[in-house]
């Protein structure tokens, strides 16, 4: 069976999370789910990564230990990821003990190596980014990724040798083109960062205590990119007793990614592995942001909701529908209520939900539903038929590339191509003539076919809402192509989504 190691990053736990955060994991289970689907032997794996000064900032504001801060955001995160129905296999924290160990014998072997080296360091430094700039990096004297005001600091630090590696890393990005994806993000690292020439990398502070100790230098904790990048591997068991794990999954197939931190991705993350002589991850994709009505979504500005607040009124499958199916992945988009309402009324209550219930409704007026296919085709069935047995294929070609979007549009062009199927057919016709019930027959069976097609394919992004067309089909075919010899016998149906009248809900809800 082949593997299929997918990650998100691992997420800073100074707050809870907000919809962005939501966006990149449900991405991430999309694909995890369509992986295991084809049958892959997938390990899907999210976290937090708790450490750094900012974190040791906040607990001490709020009176509490750093771990204890932690642990009361991770524990929301998760319950989060279970509302959004996020099948992950492993949640790592760096906290966690293998990991703490790991992290300290990865920093070791590289000190004693020549890889890792002690100096100063002086420069600025943003306590949210947790990254340090040069004077030429900055935008208008701050921050170039959040904006924020940034502070000179000067101490004592170990380094990590990336100037060694910067030829060797730009041989390998050219001589495989698809490591870095979209291109764009590809074009801005080589050219942008890694080509000018690369500064050493600070991987240890003396400012704060919060993080993993250097085990030969205990005054230094490991800086956050050593500590944050290596859990890709340490959750595998590496520098562990049982690498067993490792050795199957790594390398990674897919790194997702905010365009933020591509750059540590793709620059910091590779020189890492090349210095622990470790094959590089076949895939680091760097995706765009989700905003907010046009503006980056921010702790700081505070304008964002609960992502549990959108699921409580639109329900779980509405929210990873809109995100997988609204933005083109790579670019940045927009996430607004009112969109969210258009995209849950066109598509999943009109396209997908009224063809359901129409279809079973017919089912069970005019033959108690119990539907067998007695095969009167006409010439338009050849052209649906073809359709469904093509869209396997052609939704597998949009997920390999990535296009998440444009694979669920397939699916939803032969969910609209089955209700124009009834218009042409008018099966209400055919039922007031007694000659024509077999040919109503192969017309509704053909249709169950297509809704049975779609949802299996639709599994992927919108689960529980795929298991219950299912179960309200009551067939257990799990071909995803046309079936000649199937057999029906469908339930009642049950609304999958409601119209929502989007001018009275704005009135009566915040959000």
């Amino acid at each position: 069976m082949k593997k299929f190691y997918i990650t998100t990053p691992i997420y800073y736990p100074s707050a809870n999370f907000h919809i962005g955060h939501c966006y990149t994991t449900i991405i991430a289970d999309a694909i995890a789910r369509y992986k295991r689907n084809k049958g892959f032997d997938v390990y899907f794996q999210t976290g937090t990564d708790e450490h750094g000064l900012k974190i040791e900032t906040k607990a001490k504001e709020a009176g509490v230990s750093p771990k204890k801060y932690v642990d009361k955001v991770v524990l929301n995160a998760k319950d989060l990821w279970k509302s959004l129905d996020i099948s992950y296999d492993y949640f790592i924290r760096t906290t966690d003990e293998n990991h703490v160990k790991a992290v300290q014998k990865i920093f070791t072997k590289l000190y004693e190596q020549g890889d890792i080296y002690k100096g100063t360091y002086k420069g600025l430094y943003c306590i949210p980014c947790e990254s340090f700039w040069t004077k030429t990096q900055l935008i208008d004297g701050k921050c170039p990724d959040c904006g924020r005001e940034v502070k000179e600091v000067e101490e004592e630090a170990y380094f990590l040798k990336l100037s060694k590696y910067q030829d060797r890393l730009v041989e390998y990005i050219e001589s495989h083109p698809d490591f870095i994806e979209p291109e764009s993000r590809k074009n801005e690292m080589i050219n942008n960062f890694i080509k000018p020439g690369l500064e050493d990398l600070c991987v240890s502070r003396t400012s704060f205590t919060w993080g993993i100790p250097v085990p030969f230098d205990q005054k230094h904790v490991v800086y956050v990119w050593l500590d944050a990048l290596t859990n890709y591997i340490t959750s595998l068991g590496y520098m562990s007793d049982d690498d067993t794990k490792f050795k199957q999954y790594w390398p990674a197939d897919l790194h997702l990614v905010g365009k933020e931190i591509i750059r540590f991705h793709t620059i910091v993350w590779p020189i890492i592995l090349m210095a622990l002589d470790l094959p590089l991850p076949k895939k680091v994709y760097g995706h765009g942001w989700l905003v907010i009505n046009g503006n980056k979504i921010s702790k700081s500005l505070g304008n964002y909701k609960d992502p549990r607040e959108y699921i409580k009124y639109f329900g779980v499958d509405a929210v990873r529908y809109f995100v997988l199916r609204e933005v083109p992945f790579g670019n940045d988009g927009n996430f607004s209520v009112e969109a969210l309402i258009d995209r849950t009324n066109a598509d999943l209550a009109n396209t997908l939900g009224n063809l359901v219930q129409r279809t079973i409704s017919m089912a069970n007026k005019y033959f108690e539903g119990k539907i067998s296919n007695k095969k009167v085709y006409e010439d338009i069935d050849n052209d649906f038929i073809k359709k469904i047995n093509s869209l396997d294929e052609d939704v597998s070609l949009e997920i390999d590339k990535l296009e998440i979007s444009l694979g669920l549009n397939k699916i939803f062009e032969l969910l609209r191509f089955s209700n124009k199927y009834i218009d042409e057919t008018m099966p209400w016709v055919l039922a007031k003539d007694e000659k024509s019930k077999d040919r109503l027959e192969t017309v509704l069976y053909n249709l169950l076919e297509s809704i049975r097609v779609c949802a299996l394919s639709l599994n992927f992004a919108i689960p529980s809402t795929s298991r219950e067309i299912i179960r309200q089909l009551n067939n257990k075919s799990s071909d995803i192509k046309y079936l000649e010899d199937n057999n029906y016998e469908v339930i009642s149906p049950k609304p999958l989504f409601g119209r929502i009248d989007k001018d009275t809900f704005l009135k009566e809800h915040d959000l």
